[in-house]
């Protein structure tokens, strides 16, 4: 393998991964025409064709996809190590990507993230808030924080938070002109506020029972995007709120908000970040990890 191979393997690993020749061309900073040429010297040096090419999409062939398992990974390990390498000296720095949901951000990460940054002011944290889930190697993210029952088995996870359960609530003065419900079957007879993700699919509480779960398409004339939103709305005697018990712990103490069905509201694993098997991590990413990991 000559020097202008490895350059056209490099090109064609972020091609293949980002799955686009104009987003490979802005990650490596060159033009795309450049990208397009080099995929295509490699193909032709190669005799094979790499990339299924559509108006809309850009995916490895089969023998793509046999050369990417091959090569992504030792090209990952020599990207990593260079910046390793810049960053040895001195204190963690530099860009951090890391995508989350809507409602991880906004229980796990929001409330220590000014801590985080006086602690490391060179690293750049880039926050990328989205309920659907985002292939971090695609995104070009570093890393993710999602449900652990989210994950993909071939990534490296650590816990994050505790286990987390949700709880429906609502003021005494709306309890005071509705009664509370009992059963998964009253929740009908409420005006309850309900979340739209991202993606546009309204949430359906989930609620379990000893062996007996339930997802329950509850119904209202309020929707929402976020769950601090849907605190307020509660608090304004709106209707049912199906919250993280953690977001309203102060409310369910000073007797702002009232919990009802506890017993359909079960403990749930908790949260983890998650990020590729790769042998060597930037010192931003190690930073990320220790501080928000379990214990810290």
């Amino acid at each position: 393998m000559n020097r202008t191979q490895t350059t056209q393997l490099m090109v064609f690993v972020s091609v293949a991964e980002l799955g686009s020749f104009r987003r490979a061309a802005e990650q490596l900073g060159i033009a795309p025409s450049a990208v397009s040429h080099a995929v295509s010297a490699l193909e032709e040096s190669l005799g094979v064709r790499l990339l299924a090419r559509t108006t809309r999409s850009t995916r490895p062939t089969d023998e793509g996809a046999r050369l990417l398992a091959r090569v992504a990974e030792p090209f990952a390990d020599i990207a990593a190590g260079l910046q390793e390498a810049s960053e040895h000296d001195g204190p963690p720095s530099g860009p951090l990507r890391v995508t989350m949901a809507l409602s991880v951000a906004e229980d796990l990460i929001l409330p220590r993230v000014a801590e985080f940054s006086t602690r490391y002011p060179s690293i750049e944290l880039d926050i990328r808030a989205d309920d659907n889930f985002e292939d971090i190697i695609k995104s070009g993210c570093d890393a993710g924080v999602r449900l652990g029952e989210s994950l993909e088995a071939d990534m490296i996870a650590v816990r994050a938070s505790g286990p987390r359960r949700s709880l429906i609530v609502a003021t005494p003065d709306y309890f005071s002109r509705h009664p509370a419900p009992r059963h998964p079957t009253d929740l009908a007879q409420h005006n309850c506020i309900r979340r739209r993700f991202s993606s546009g699919r309204i949430y359906r509480w989930e609620l379990k029972k000893g062996r007996k779960a339930l997802n329950v398409e509850v119904q209202g004339n309020l929707i929402l995007p976020q769950q601090t939103f849907m605190r307020r709305a509660a608090l304004d005697s709106v209707g049912l709120a199906f919250l993280f018990e953690q977001n309203i712990a102060a409310d369910l103490e000073a007797g702002r908000l009232v919990s009802v069905m506890e017993e359909w509201c079960p403990s749930f694993d908790g949260f983890y970040i998650y990020y590729p098997s790769r042998r060597q991590m930037r010192p931003a990413l190690r930073a990320f990890i220790q501080f928000f990991q379990v214990g810290a």
